[in-house]
């Protein structure tokens, strides 16, 4: 038989998908790793994630977090910033800073054989860095300029603003940086956010070529890590009514429009519906708002719709560039499509093309080791677990589309919107 390459290959979805359970240790001082080994990876990425500040209700001075693990590679007491770099390079490995609203640490990744080497230099970073005052003063200086460039470019200024509206400007999630703001920090804020604040409630997370050799040094070096307990304080927000933010700004060409609200909690009955109803309208490159803003009118290169993550409950958001003249209208044709989504049936050659495209998404996240890790880390940081995916594929599977609208009308009303034009 003489296979057909001009025919595509029937897409089948899944029944189920199977994960590993990842194993759960405990070191010596508290700390939780969790790992899935995977010896077919010659290489091992550990990554130590805290609570920031703002998820633990305390208040800290602006941008001290923010400089004090951006300089943890600028030197320890046993290395300057010039011996990390070429030791790093020279073992093939990695340090990255992690930082988010509701977590911040750091990221190794090195091959298996160079492991035991580069664990106690990693350790360095955790416990001896000298924060340099002459590294400092070079710090300030690039990121006073960062923050005057940034604020320059409309689609950053639009979403510091739209942070702001919608979280606030007293809490920590909607707060700006300015330049008096870096102006202002000092070697001291430092050591002591490095002392008291950095390592509050730390977890692990560890993939790769991992045996009890390397759970044992990682117990010999990270089992002693001082760290910090504190309760996690949720921050518990709630949608209004807001009035429209607009930043004139009459030298450019284009606006950078953000539209968005208060969502729910990941673990909510409906948020699956509320999902899959942000896929239909702008969740991906076929969405109802390409289709409309991008291909049928031309007034914007791309335009999309996304749910951020919070452990306490998510929030939705609409992003686009727009040409400046359209702005209005842009936003008029957001709401039609919001509206047209909730109330009118939607087709059939649509409900397949979305549910395929949901299941090869999914799917696809997870197509490495790595990426398989980071989705539980990302869920188990909500309060859940791997089962999360398994009621995810079936809701694919089998959501009605009135179900979906329903819940869109629901949470998704315009008088609940943040507005934001920056152009």
């Amino acid at each position: 038989m003489i296979l057909d390459r001009s025919i595509a290959p029937k897409f089948k979805i899944p029944d189920h998908i199977t994960f590993p359970t990842p194993i759960k240790r405990t070191l010596q001082n508290g700390v939780h790793l969790y790992f899935i080994p995977t010896p077919e990876i010659n290489a091992i990425r550990l990554e130590i994630n805290a609570d920031t500040p703002a998820i633990l209700g305390k208040e800290e001075k602006k941008l001290a977090p923010y400089f004090t693990l951006h300089m943890l590679l600028e030197g320890t007491t046993n290395r300057t910033a010039a011996e990390l770099d070429d030791f790093f390079d020279t073992y093939a490995s990695e340090v990255e800073i992690i930082t988010t609203f509701e977590h911040q640490g750091l990221s190794l990744l090195t091959i298996k054989k160079h492991f035991s080497k580069v664990l106690p230099v990693f350790r360095e970073l955790m416990t001896e860095a000298i924060f340099p005052e002459k590294e400092l003063a070079k710090r300030k200086s690039q990121k006073s300029l960062s923050l005057s460039i940034m604020r320059e470019k409309n689609g950053n200024r639009a979403s510091q603003i739209f942070r702001k509206e919608l979280f606030g400007p007293s809490h920590a999630f909607g707060q700006v940086a300015e330049e008096n703001d870096v102006e202002a920090i000092q070697r001291q804020d430092l050591l002591d956010f490095y002392t008291n604040d950095l390592w509050a409630n730390p977890e692990i997370f560890l993939t790769g070529n991992v045996t009890e050799k390397e759970l044992e040094m990682i117990e010999e070096y990270l089992g002693n890590l001082p760290i910090i307990s504190r309760p996690i304080k949720f921050s518990h927000f709630s949608n209004k009514v807001h009035n429209r933010q607009v930043e004139p700004r009459q030298k450019s060409v284009q606006s950078s429009l953000r539209i968005g609200c208060h969502l729910i909690p990941k673990n909510h009955p409906d948020y699956f519906g509320l999902w899959v109803f942000n896929v239909f309208l702008g969740g991906y490159f076929g969405s109802r708002l390409i289709k409309n803003i991008r291909e049928d009118k031309g007034h914007t290169y791309g335009i999309y719709s996304s749910i951020g993550s919070l452990k306490a409950a998510d929030y939705w958001i609409v992003m686009a560039d727009v040409i400046k003249e359209h702005s209005e209208e842009v936003i008029e044709e957001i709401y039609k499509e919001i509206q047209k989504l909730q109330n009118e049936n939607i087709p059939l050659d649509e409900l397949e093309t979305v549910r395929n495209y949901l299941v090869g998404n999914l799917l696809s996240n997870f197509s490495s080791s790595f990426e398989l890790i980071s989705r539980f880390k990302t869920i188990h940081q909500a309060g859940l677990d791997f089962d999360f995916f398994e009621h995810q594929l079936a809701y694919i599977k089998s959501f009605n589309p009135k179900e979906i609208q329903k819940i869109g009308r629901k949470y998704l009303q315009r008088d609940h919107m943040v507005e934001v034009i920056v152009g």
